[in-house]
């Protein structure tokens, strides 16, 4: 298996360059062309353990990121995002992107991927179950996640819950971990053996960094798991960590608000959700110490 790693920088930035290459993230091929040299950097650096998928002739998302023209090429630099064609995204500063990139990643599966149910939410395993973390931005779920999966948990997704329509399992879709502000720093001194892209500052979210998921996360990614937990995270600051059971009505509508394609997909997303929530303990959970979050984590015990 040919992964990213095996490219020299060189020839990464001159395939990204040319006619692209195609990524596999979890059960998607993504043909990637981009001549911008920190979109090389970032894929290289944490995209360095994924699989490519040489003389494929398929994929399921086409993308490519490139410098706008005219006069942005040479004053207040752009880049400018297509999808199949589709440019859903305003151009933004060059330097965002690497960040760009991931989103557009995330835009492309949340947005067509509909033989799922798609969730907003991180999702982390450990022996074969799923814990489920659906929160909006800036709750604390993606410090969490990560704090999770340097501390022996899978990482199966940073942003989008892939519900499999027909038996409802949990697809994995590891990618790299999205930080932003103060949790970058955070990260940094609770997992200092982590591999951090640099840091994007001003960005609608603020600063971005990414952290490289770990190698066997990504060695399992056509690994599903069993759904056993959602849980609603919230950091507040010097809060106990605590886990409080939560309505299944309550827990139901909630995750309805939190899905990209529940209307969409009809009947299907309601049994597919109804299902999770039959299938889960439902949780929410305030924490402000990840040493103590990551404790709570381990002592979960899976629904009857």
């Amino acid at each position: 298996m040919t992964t990213v790693s095996s490219l020299s920088r060189a020839e990464l930035g001159q395939r990204l360059g040319g006619a692209g290459i195609h990524l596999q993230t979890g059960a998607f091929v993504t043909c990637v062309r981009s001549p911008i040299a920190t979109v090389a950097d970032g894929i290289g650096l944490l995209y360095a353990d994924y699989p490519l998928v040489d003389g494929a002739e398929f994929a399921d998302f086409h993308i490519s990121l490139a410098p706008a023209g005219g006069l942005r090429r040479w004053w207040r630099r752009q880049v400018l995002f297509d999808a199949d064609g589709a440019s859903p995204f305003l151009p933004l500063p060059i330097a965002q992107a690497f960040p760009l990139f991931e989103w557009s990643m995330n835009a492309c599966v949340s947005s067509r991927a509909n033989r799922y149910l798609i969730i907003h939410a991180a999702v982390v395993e450990k022996d074969g179950l799923a814990a489920i973390l659906p929160a909006p931005s800036g709750s604390g779920k993606s410090t969490l996640c990560a704090a999770l999966v340097t501390r022996g948990w899978r990482l199966l997704s940073d942003e989008l819950a892939l519900v499999r329509l027909g038996d409802g399992a949990i697809a994995a879709l590891p990618r790299p971990i999205s930080l932003k502000n103060a949790s970058i720093d955070i990260m940094r001194r609770y997992a200092p053996g982590a591999v951090f892209s640099p840091e994007v500052r001003d960005t609608i979210k603020g600063a971005i960094a990414h952290m490289k998921p770990p190698a066997a996360s990504v060695a399992r990614a056509l690994e599903s798991a069993r759904p056993a937990w959602i849980i609603f995270p919230q950091y507040r600051a010097g809060a106990a960590a605590t886990l409080e059971a939560v309505a299944p009505a309550r827990a139901f509508m909630d995750l309805a608000g939190n899905a990209f394609n529940y209307s969409l997909l009809g009947a299907d997303g309601f049994d597919a959700l109804a299902g999770l929530i039959a299938a889960s303990g439902l949780y929410t959970f305030s924490y402000s110490s990840l040493d103590d979050a990551v404790d709570v984590f381990a002592r979960l015990v899976p629904p009857a």
